[in-house]
């Protein structure tokens, strides 16, 4: 399948400055939101990498300041990373080695059921598919490699 582009170290690969564009859909509303920013993937102590994103989302046509932080944890076999929230809860694995992945993460009542492609070596994306009793969205993201 040519469409994925393996990454032999996901956490070599995401380190960086990258350019995002985010749709968010919400199904049941049909209220459709927008986030461009930026994420920088910087070196974290102890070994990982701190994901800062920042930028303006637009939702019911009001802009406001957005931003989140996660980090990007050495996973479990080499090459693969594990991905905590800013206090250290798990989140999800990640493993790029394939040029895709998919994975879960339950949050109370509602599964994020998300899939991550790799589309060369500067561009990558992610879809979550959010679906539960509080919500049912579909979250994506196009990421771009800034120079």
């Amino acid at each position: 399948m040519g469409e994925f582009w393996p990454v032999p170290d996901t956490l070599a690969f995401l380190a960086g400055t990258w350019r995002v564009e985010r749709s968010v859909r919400d199904l049941a509303s049909g209220t459709e939101g927008r986030f461009e920013g930026t994420t920088v993937f910087g070196p974290l102590d102890g070994g990982g990498l701190l994901h800062e994103e920042s930028g303006t989302f637009v939702w019911h046509g009001v802009p406001r300041p957005a931003e989140r932080t996660l980090r990007f944890l050495p996973g479990r076999r080499p090459g693969t990373a594990d991905v905590t929230f800013a206090d250290g809860r798990p989140f999800h694995d990640l493993d790029l080695t394939s040029g895709r992945h998919v994975t879960d993460h339950p949050c109370v009542a509602d599964l994020y059921r998300g899939e991550f492609t790799v589309r060369d070596a500067d561009r990558w994306r992610t879809l979550w598919r959010v679906r539960g009793p509080a919500k049912d969205l579909v979250l994506s993201t196009g990421y771009m490699r800034e120079a």
